[in-house]
């Protein structure tokens, strides 16, 4: 498998630049026996997230690096527009319907951060306040001062209130940014956390309402309590006034499951109509049960990768990530069904009905329901629109068309159950973002608010391309920089990259790449590979397990072609990328650093042979395969980075940073990087910030000098 892999790196390498083949098959040649086992790997002990040893690493390295990037004399004016950008007031709060308070009948809550409130508050005002352009907001949580009371650090992670009335909330808030959360009941009315009221300490993952005195609870009870992936394996329910560890088990999954969790399908005006509970057997394949009135449970006629994403009218809205046969009906991957709740729950025959089969370049990007309509963000080649839909009443369901501007991305936001109205977001990358009043009923929509422009964007453009894969496969990829650009070569150009999990990147108004990259002469890409969710479900299956190096290939194929077109070259290409985007940097940087001189590796994957034994890494293993079993250790041994670092390449100095807090991806794949390539003489910068979380920013100062550090390397290695 490894001799394949690497004829498919060689074919690749041949596409634009073919003397780069033999040195990868060299380096992969010396890089052999590195790490391949626990007893090879001499970083270890810097997987200890706060060993003594380590810390003293970290505070090495972070002392050497932000001497380097601070004492730059641009670093501080970047920090100081990251951070103007960040803070600034005349942001969009986003809106969440929700019951209002003092009885009225709906309202809008919203999170907000700026100068004053770093940790943010929690608030509501009315649906015509909000409408104006100043409304008057009443503060529930205030989370700065909450934090300095209980002399925490506490980061919001939101709240679940039971409808219909929406007073009493599961408040949920974590340590520094950590997976890990802290659930709290709180009464909206009173704007107090519940003397005496449910409380979930510290755990992976949580709670939701059955009814006032009743919750369906999943979290770590102890020891065969967790999977191997580190979240709960089993679903409680919860009755008010018992102690939590006597909340009665109704599921338990499998240790090697993902995770396991509990959910309700309620009718507008809050009826319970049914409680669910899901098992995920992998990433993406799972079980949905049902919870009778006598406590057992029974598992639903489900295809294994397929999601319920609404309720409404009765009806179970799913999508599907498998073909799937039933009633004598076949479906397709990618389409959007739905299913009767009682046809669903075997209480009659009632069929599947088909609402939506995307073709092969269009994608469901986002579904929203409201009392009466199911909305969905449909994209074609990558950009974006709204449609409504509704049951025609003989099985089928009509289409109406939202009226939004074209090409440009659309993000549907909060949907009332009180009525037809939904939230969506516009915009592209030179559009600042607008927000749209939707009337799913009639596809009318309004602009209600709009954001000034945050850079000079005048003389830039944007242009999609297509460049060609290894295997033939044309990857599309967006270019935005001056309309008149030179294409010597001579243009500092960041590529940016993710490709796994089904996530699509898609056109958005960055403040931040503006002001600090594009404002300043540099050209920002973005590469739609295969793994992400562009083209649907079947654009990230071609890219999973076996199949991984594709995505790989595919983002190296565009920096090729940037370069074929003169858009850029080695010298002022730069890359990015976080978590699974950190691999596509280190895939790149051991494949292909000669098209290369600088690389962003954000809170990465590394080590892809202990991906699975660190944090929640077991996981992942329907997306990446499982080193434990020989045939797909060899795929990914192929292209771990970690291992396949190398002596005697044209790496260029790298910028890699991740933080202690991170209890998702494990911040030792960072720190092992970095150690692995300074042992074998590379230039490397390394940061590793003690808060935030997997986002690397537990609040808005945390996210500015982030920002500030990052663009300040890639000027270095870019523009000068």
């Amino acid at each position: 498998m490894i001799k394949t892999r690497l004829a498919l790196l060689a074919m690749t390498a041949a596409f634009t630049l073919p003397a780069a083949a033999p040195a990868l098959a060299q380096a992969v040649q010396d890089a052999a026996g590195f790490a391949q086992s626990d007893a090879t790997d001499p970083y270890l002990w810097l997987e200890e997230v706060e060993g003594e040893r380590a810390m003293a690493w970290v505070k090495e390295q972070n002392d050497l690096s932000l001497g380097t990037l601070q004492g730059d004399p641009r670093y501080q004016g970047l920090h100081d527009q990251a951070l103007a950008i960040l803070e600034a007031r005349d942001r969009i709060p986003g809106p969440g319907f929700a019951m209002g308070l003092e009885g009225e009948a709906q309202g809008i809550s919203n999170f907000w951060q700026d100068a004053t409130n770093v940790r943010g508050l929690w608030r509501m005002t009315t649906v015509d306040s909000y409408l104006t352009d100043q409304p008057e907001w009443t503060t529930i949580i205030d989370v700065d001062a909450l934090s300095a009371a209980e002399g925490a650090n506490w980061v919001w992670r939101g709240a679940n209130c039971l409808s219909p009335d929406d007073r009493m909330c599961l408040v949920t808030l974590s340590d520094g940014g950590k997976d890990a959360v802290t659930v709290r009941e709180f009464d909206r009315s009173t704007r107090t956390f519940v003397e005496g009221g449910f409380v979930l300490p510290e755990s992976k993952g949580g709670a939701t309402w059955v009814d006032e005195n009743t919750l369906l609870i999943s979290r770590d009870f102890g020891e065969g309590t967790l999977t191997t992936s580190g979240y709960p394996m089993t679903v409680r329910v919860w009755k008010r006034g018992t102690p939590m560890d006597q909340a009665v088990e109704v599921f338990r999954g499998q240790p090697t499951d993902v995770s396991a969790s509990g959910f309700t399908l309620r009718d507008p005006d809050g009826t319970l109509r049914a409680t669910l509970i899901n098992r995920g057997v992998t990433f993406y394949e799972g079980e949905t049960h049902v919870l009778n009135a006598d406590g057992t449970t029974a598992k639903l006629p489900l295809p294994a990768k397929s999601g319920i994403s609404g309720f409404v009218g009765g009806k179970v809205i799913l999508t599907l990530e498998q073909d799937w046969s039933v009633g004598g009906r076949a479906f397709k991957t990618g389409d959007l069904v739905a299913w009767d709740l009682d046809g669903l729950l075997g209480r009659t025959q009632a069929p599947v009905e088909l609402i939506l089969r995307p073709t092969e370049r269009q994608a469901i990007e986002g579904v929203s329901v409201t009392r009466n309509r199911v909305v969905v963000a449909l994209y074609d080649n990558v950009r974006g629109g709204l449609l409504s839909y509704a049951p025609d009443g003989s099985g089928g369901w009509t289409a109406t068309r939202v009226a939004l501007p074209e090409n440009v991305s659309v993000n549907l936001g909060s949907a009332s159950d009180q009525d037809d109205r939904v939230f969506a977001s516009v915009s592209g990358y030179l559009t600042p973002q607008s927000l749209w009043l939707v009337d799913a009923a009639t596809g009318a929509a309004n602009s209600v608010k709009s954001l000034p422009a945050k850079f000079d964007a005048t003389g830039l453009e944007v242009r999609q391309f297509e460049a060609t894969s290894a295997d033939g496969t044309k990857i599309p990829y967006f270019v935005v920089g001056r309309e008149a650009m030179p294409t010597d070569g001579s243009n500092p150009t960041l590529l940016y990259g993710y490709g796994g999990f089904q996530s699509s990147l898609l056109p958005g108004y960055s403040a931040n790449v503006g002001k600090l990259w594009l404002e300043r002469g540099g050209v920002y890409v973005i590469a739609n590979t295969r793994g992400g969710g562009e083209f649907g479900p079947n654009w990230h299956q071609s890219a999973l397990q076996e199949n991984r190096q594709r995505a790989h290939e595919d983002f190296q194929a565009v920096a090729m072609d940037l370069i074929a077109r003169g858009i850029t070259s080695p010298r002022r290409l730069g890359v990015m990328g976080g978590s699974q985007g950190g691999l596509f940097m280190g895939a790149i940087l051991t494949q292909r650093p000669d098209l290369i001189n600088a690389a962003v590796i954000q809170v990465p994957l590394f080590d892809m042979l202990r991906f699975h034994k660190l944090l929640a890494g077991a996981s992942w293993i329907a997306e990446y395969g499982n080193p434990d079993v020989p045939e797909e250790r060899a795929w990914i041994a192929a292209y771990s980075p970690y291992q396949n670092l190398a002596p005697g390449r044209p790496y260029p100095q790298v910028f890699i940073h991740t933080s202690t807090k991170d209890d998702r991806v494990h911040p030792g794949h960072a720190r092992k990087a970095a150690a692995r390539m300074q042992e074998l003489g590379y230039d490397v910068l390394f940061y590793e910030n003690t808060d935030g979380g997997h986002a690397a920013g537990a609040n808005l100062r945390e996210t500015a000098r982030r920002l500030a550090l990052e663009y300040t390397y890639l000027t270095r290695r870019l523009m000068d």
